[in-house]
């Protein structure tokens, strides 16, 4: 029950996700402002993360900056009402993205705590696939707003009453672990494993046997550097891509909603499978594979886009699978950080999506203002093919 107020928070950004881009442009922005707007938001929100992350360790307290982010963000959203010009937009969303931040590490160690290591990936998966139906409610709402014709501000005074609502449940719902051990037991056992191991290669060494295992760690670095290099390419790929469906396919505003409803919807369905348990290196191996379907797809885009046929249906096709492969990438990343990375930086995670985030957000707007929609999709392709290799690396 205490994921119901993250249902609502989710259901009011998955409406602010298509609407606010369409918004900024159809007020006089460009692209470029997106861009901005969208990068300057996820760089602050780096060192915020690394914030958030520590002191909700530090202090073994995580309802309350849950709380922070929830209220902070329905407020903030209520003054979005009052912007009237880009500028005042883009200063009042980057304030929200520094809160916002507030409840992503502390639910990573909730749900870390809850559970067992042998869970891990079950416990991410019934959450995320939960509140991902919470994003699927806010897009479907949003085609409903588009095409009655409702107004700007109605619609951020319903994301605004969604995220209160989220408070007002996470109050009553969410409670904080008594103890908070279970992490410290994984890192205990991770090398208990390792010593073990090498003790074994060692002794059969000894004894005149002849060896073919490898004593190495997992490379912390390497698996750091593929969560920036996807989140870079995803970033790269989806800030401008309403204004692609908008703008260069002139679909109307509730049909580009309904194209991200079949995107979201299919990740519910990855999200769903992504709760089946896996042996810890079958699960890297899957990883690996999802990421570079993912860089296929993103090739695929701009093939399509290239050759001019049936640009829409087939696009809205590689949106589906690119948003189930997320799903199963979203949680096996999530799931292997808590066992990689310490306590004390539980915020890390959140800090290089933002990383990549931010380069992303800026690159391809920029890119698709000034070189075409191509270049972003073929950008994409390679990051992403980058970001394969380094999860390669990392194990």
């Amino acid at each position: 029950m205490w994921r119901l107020g993250f249902f609502f928070h989710e259901m009011a950004f998955g409406l602010l996700s298509i609407f606010l881009p369409l918004y900024v442009v159809g007020i006089g922005g460009s692209m470029l402002d997106v861009g901005v707007m969208t990068s300057t938001a996820m760089l602050l929100a780096i060192p915020a993360s690394f914030f958030w992350g520590y002191i909700c360790d530090r202090t073994k307290r995580y309802k309350r900056y849950i709380l922070i982010s929830f209220l902070s963000s329905s407020a903030l959203l209520y003054l979005f009402t009052f912007a009237s010009s880009v500028s005042l937009l883009i200063i009042l969303y980057v304030a929200m993205a520094i809160f916002h931040v507030a409840h992503e590490a502390p639910k990573n160690v909730l749900i870390a705590e809850l559970y067992s290591r042998a869970e891990w990936e079950k416990a991410f998966a019934i959450y995320e696939w939960f509140t991902e139906i919470g994003w699927l409610l806010g897009l479907i709402l949003g085609t409903f707003v588009s095409f009655v014709g409702f107004n700007s501000n109605t619609t951020l005074l319903m994301c605004s009453g969604l995220n209160f609502l989220a408070f007002i449940l996470s109050l009553f719902l969410v409670v904080d672990p008594l103890l908070v051990f279970e992490r410290g037991l994984v890192g205990i056992e991770k090398s208990v494993d390792f010593t073990y191991k090498g003790v074994t290669i060692a002794s059969k060494i000894l004894d005149g046997f002849s060896i073919r295992e490898n004593l190495t760690r997992e490379n912390l670095y390497a698996f750091c550097g593929g969560l920036v290099l996807f989140s870079l390419a995803t970033s790269t790929l989806f800030t401008p891509l309403p204004i692609f469906f908008s703008n260069t396919l002139n679909l109307a505003t509730s049909m580009v909603f309904a194209i991200y409803v079949l995107n979201s919807s299919a990740g519910v369905i990855g999200y769903f499978l992504a709760s089946n348990k896996l042996e810890p290196q079958e699960e890297k191996t899957r990883l690996r594979k999802i990421v570079l379907f993912r860089s296929i797809l993103a090739f695929m885009l701009a093939t399509i886009t290239i050759i001019e046929v049936q640009i829409t249906i087939l696009a809205a096709l590689v949106l589906a699978l690119m948003g189930f492969a997320y799903a199963l990438y979203h949680v096996y990343t999530l799931s292997l950080s808590m066992e990689l990375i310490p306590a004390g930086k539980a915020g890390l995670f959140d800090v290089l999506v933002s990383l990549g985030g931010a380069g992303g957000a800026f690159l391809g707007p920029f890119i698709a203002q000034t070189f075409g929609f191509v270049n972003v999709f073929f950008l994409s392709g390679v990051t992403f093919f980058l970001a394969y290799a380094a999860f390669r690396l990392s194990s």
